[in-house]
């Protein structure tokens, strides 16, 4: 039981992490239509910058600064923001396609130098060395983790919060506004560059915080954890959730996680040897079957955006998918 209990605990930790990841990617495409196809970049940056502010010192490697745990948060945070600035100013002028291709050759790039800057990010070993915060009060075991967990579920509901009001306040109207027609917004005095960036800025932010609380969880982060796969496996929770509704972010982010988890559950105990040997392969595919099925089936998501219509005498909600009459 109270290893069920243990699983139960790491689960919801690690989708709860992922859950704020895609309330970050929800903001960028869900609310402004910005197709970022280079998540795990910020992702990594976060992770990254923790672990190098916040570790012990290495032989040969940068880091070792032994910052107060906040600080180094903070400071992953701030890591993942400047990347996206640099970035955004580069290929926010792009659209579409043009700006996915543009992004995701951006997270490529960031994983060969991670797996190669060996002198700053550990190389292919990756960085160790990370003291878990609050560990000699807490200890290491079953405790700790569900104390990290509630710090976990408290960040993500405080970037719920944030987000939810920062789409219906004026500032998310505009949002809305530049996705679904920039010239208007445009002729209307704004600047949609300026607000784009912002958005990108903003979401990486929070896309790079959940890269930080994955650092710190696990103590360790390698290459091997920002490749091109967590892109579109975030990508697989807001599809199928909802772009536009943070719920529908927060449910995607679960269901997936889940079926993730069940799926390599599965197929190491009720699959073929032979077929063993490429669960990892088959899991890849798995979450291509489901961003393709379900943007077919109902590409709004299982919960679609929900938008206030005002009327005269009356206001009321209405999905995206029924749209506007």
């Amino acid at each position: 039981m109270i290893g069920v209990v243990s699983y139960l605990v790491f689960f919801t930790t690690v989708a709860a992490i992922l859950g704020i990841a895609v309330l970050g990617l929800n903001l960028q495409w869900g609310n402004t239509g910005l197709f970022n196809g280079g998540v795990v970049a910020s992702f990594g940056a976060g992770a990254y910058g923790t672990l190098i502010l916040g570790g012990a010192p290495q032989d040969s490697q940068l880091g070792g600064f032994e910052l107060f745990y906040p600080l180094a948060l903070l400071g992953g945070m701030v890591a993942a923001g400047i990347l996206a600035w640099a970035v955004g100013r580069l290929t926010l002028r792009l659209r579409h396609d043009y700006l996915a291709i543009a992004t995701f050759g951006v997270a490529v790039a960031f994983e060969n130098v991670m797996r190669n800057a060996t002198s700053i990010t550990g190389g292919a070993q990756g960085i160790r060395g990370f003291e878990r915060p609050f560990r000699q009060m807490l200890g290491d075991g079953f405790t700790y983790n569900v104390a990290f967990l509630i710090v976990v579920l408290l960040i993500l509901f405080a970037v719920y919060i944030f987000l939810e009001r920062l789409t219906v306040s004026p500032f998310g109207r505009l949002l809305r506004a530049i996705r679904e027609d920039e010239t208007a917004a445009r002729s209307l005095g704004k600047s949609p560059d300026r607000i784009r960036l912002i958005s990108f800025v903003t979401g990486s932010v929070i896309i790079g915080l959940a890269g930080s609380l994955y650092g710190t969880f696990y103590a360790f982060v390698s290459p091997q954890d920002v490749l091109p796969i967590l892109t579109f496996q975030i990508w697989a929770m807001l599809i199928v959730g909802g772009a536009g509704n943070a719920r529908g972010a927060l449910a995607g982010a679960f269901l997936i996680w889940g079926a993730w988890t069940f799926s390599g559950w599965a197929l190491s105990r009720f699959a073929p040897v032979e077929a063993q040997l490429y669960t990892g392969s088959i899991q890849f595919v798995l979450i291509g079957l489901v961003i393709v099925g379900m943007l077919l089936w109902r590409p709004q998501g299982l919960f679609p955006e929900r938008l206030i219509v005002s009327q005269p005498g009356r206001s009321r909600e209405k999905t995206q998918a029924e749209g506007f009459t």
